[in-house]
């Protein structure tokens, strides 16, 4: 049901059915024995310094690296084959002078977004526009590359390193340099919020469009009738609130989140999104409420936390399939989607207990009251329905410990 005023927000996650289609296609490949990394203790809320969830992000890393020698390039076309065996072997004799530069680029919500969907099903436009991102990152990181030709591209090839949208079609890089421009003189579609978090006007993930949630179709890039800089003090402030009542919630971020994307102005409702293969991209509306702002950023972080770890586990063995009642979306979800779900509103419950001690000021309304206990109540009901049926695997067994113990 839409809230009819703002005093009645939720916050609504969103995302694409890849959340769960993509996972069930790739459980096979995925580690379930809990060696990859040990079963963690502090998955739902991290200690400070986030030790977990650097193991696991530097072991997704690792995997993402490995599937550069993986993908279906038999399954494309001749042209676009070539073009991504080119970058491909520049990209691997890179790894091997300069590893760090080479994970640095495959941090990138851009790079990993179009490898990861590329992996699971050949397709010519992903390749070719795979090669451009990887090409052009790994430039604006300080790569000496061979000169490249590209044919057939998107619009626009996007490079989070330099924070530029290069034109795209038909184009050609040699020497740092972007058809004849260097790609530090193309225009600049970002806004810098903080701590290296952006606000981008651009986004080339291939799955930004495709929408799982039945209030919502996709996540076209939309301000809202209001100017970068306004999200970004509005962002700003959200993330204030939760460095100081949630610190290691902000370091999770300050880890993980590399933009965040415009959908548009709501203030009776709050509608957010994350994508399983775009670690490190948020899609949110803009709301007039910094508490409602803070916990959509905390929200789907939380997801981009679960979406590192199913890299390497897939937490439930039945994860998909039969369908269950979900304490936050109107329509039935696998127990993979109410996993999701309490794993998000946890810490955001977190922030919520933490703010009423320090007595800030918006925790002294009855609407904050009313939300409070409709979290705690989402959580308390997610979480029967989670310990009562999930088949965890070893690693899933450690998170659900965690939430029994949380909730």
């Amino acid at each position: 049901m839409r809230a009819r005023s703002a005093r009645r927000v939720r916050v609504r996650c969103t995302g694409s059915p890849y959340h769960g289609c993509r996972a069930a296609r790739s459980e096979g490949r995925v580690p379930s024995s809990g060696r990859v990394i040990p079963p963690p203790p502090d998955l739902t809320l991290p200690r400070a310094g986030v030790p977990t969830l650097r193991a696991a992000l530097s072991a997704a890393l690792k995997r993402l690296a490995q599937d550069l020698g993986r993908l279906p390039l038999a399954s494309l076309s001749p042209d676009a084959r070539a073009t991504l065996t080119h970058v491909l072997r520049a990209t691997k004799a890179e790894l091997a002078r300069e590893p760090g530069r080479v994970f640095g680029v495959l941090r990138r919500p851009n790079v990993g977004a179009a490898l990861r969907v590329l992996r699971e099903r050949a397709d010519d436009a992903i390749a070719r526009q795979l090669a451009a991102t990887l090409a052009v990152e790994l430039a604006a990181a300080g790569a000496e590359l061979p000169a490249l030709r590209f044919e057939g591209l998107p619009p626009e090839i996007v490079c989070l390193g330099a924070r530029r949208a290069l034109p795209g079609g038909d184009a050609t890089l040699a020497r740092g340099e972007w058809s004849g421009r260097a790609i530090l003189d193309h225009p600049s579609p970002f806004t810098e919020i903080e701590g290296g978090i952006v606000l981008a006007e651009v986004d080339d993930n291939p799955l930004s469009m495709l929408e799982a949630h039945p209030d919502k179709l996709g996540n076209a890039i939309d301000l809202g009738g209001r100017d970068a800089e306004t999200w970004a003090d509005a962002l700003r402030e959200a993330l204030g609130l939760i460095a100081e009542h949630t610190p290691a919630l902000r370091e999770t971020i300050a880890l993980l989140v590399h933009q965040i994307v415009p959908v548009g102005y709501d203030a009776e409702q709050h509608l957010s999104a994350s994508y399983r293969e775009a670690l490190g991209t948020l899609y949110l509306t803009l709301h007039p409420s910094p508490l409602t702002m803070a916990e959509a950023l905390i929200h789907e972080t939380q997801h981009n936390v679960l979406n590192a770890v199913f890299e390497l586990d897939p937490l439930l063995e039945n994860a998909f399939s039969p369908l269950f009642s979900s304490p936050v979306r109107p329509d039935p979800r696998p127990l993979h989607g109410v996993l999701l779900a309490v794993h998000a509103f946890l810490p955001v419950a977190e922030l919520h207990r933490r703010m009423a001690e320090a007595g800030h000021p918006l925790s002294k309304t009855p609407e904050f009251a009313r939300r409070v206990e409709r979290v705690r109540e989402g959580n308390r009901e997610g979480a029967a329905v989670l310990l009562e049926n999930a088949a965890p695997t070893a690693i899933g067994r450690a998170l659900l410990d965690e939430i029994a113990r949380l909730v």
